[in-house]
């Protein structure tokens, strides 16, 4: 190959790991929702995750990932932690505190190892789509192999 291929962070983890994964690229400068990065790439809505980052009552950061459509359901979030609340981390505060830009923010290879829960829904699908730690990138992979790669945990976190 002439052309370097774009390896990600959270792509040189799955490798590291020997944790399948395809990944598709899409033209795009800067944020965007998942549901339009979903439509622009022709990915069915159910499949595809986003990842968000909460801080909570006792300062610490959690991830949370969780099904494009659907909403965080901060109480039940809180409660997947042990936290008597949480709330989503200020725009201004992700690239600090995980390593990568909103839309581009991925549970795999943070700069810390945060507490991760996934939606219990991600264990109805065959393979989801998260972000594959840049803004125009998407893995694809299998749940549980994503839990594995996130150290995270399933649980009940949407209303």
């Amino acid at each position: 190959m002439s052309k370097k291929e774009l390896k990600t962070n959270a792509m040189r983890i799955l490798d590291r790991n020997k944790i399948p994964y395809e990944y598709e690229t899409y033209e795009c400068d800067e944020f965007v929702d998942g549901i339009t990065t979903a439509d622009k790439i022709g990915l069915p809505h159910e499949q595809v995750y986003k990842t968000l980052v909460t801080v909570g009552k006792t300062g610490g950061h959690y991830v949370f990932v969780i099904p494009i459509a659907a909403e965080l359901d901060l109480k039940k979030a809180a409660k997947s932690v042990g936290e008597k609340s949480v709330e989503m981390l200020h725009v201004k505060d992700i690239t600090a505190v995980t390593g990568y830009v909103r839309g581009g923010c991925t549970a795999i290879g943070m700069k810390k190892q945060f507490p991760t829960v996934i939606d219990s829904s991600a264990q109805h699908q065959e393979y989801i789509y998260v972000s594959g730690g840049k803004i125009g990138m998407q893995i694809k992979l299998k749940p549980d192999d994503l839990k594995k790669a996130a150290r995270a945990e399933y649980g009940e976190i949407t209303f």
